[in-house]
């Protein structure tokens, strides 16, 4: 029972920390930049590229037209990452 109480408590404090940060990140939050290449498949934030729609619709890791949200100056650091899209 323990256990469950805890998983449950950290998934639901993951969902809200998720929901509190991305509106800041689309509202212009200028902490935060766009940086394309390094989201896992189906991990990105917003449109990737021709034929998607929104968040979670890259089909593969590292996808070059695919963004995510990263504290503004971490994305040159990120093996893949580039501030524009890459083909």
């Amino acid at each position: 029972m323990n256990n469950k109480v805890i998983l449950n408590t950290a998934v639901a404090t993951a969902i809200t920390l998720a929901a509190l940060t991305a509106p800041e990140a689309e509202a212009g939050n200028k902490k935060m930049e766009k940086c394309y290449g390094v989201a896992k498949a189906g991990q990105n934030d917003c449109k990737a590229g021709p034929g998607t729609s929104c968040a979670g619709s890259s089909t593969k890791d590292g996808q070059g037209d695919a963004w995510m949200y990263v504290p503004k100056g971490t994305c040159d650091k990120l093996v893949g990452g580039s501030l524009k899209p890459k083909k």
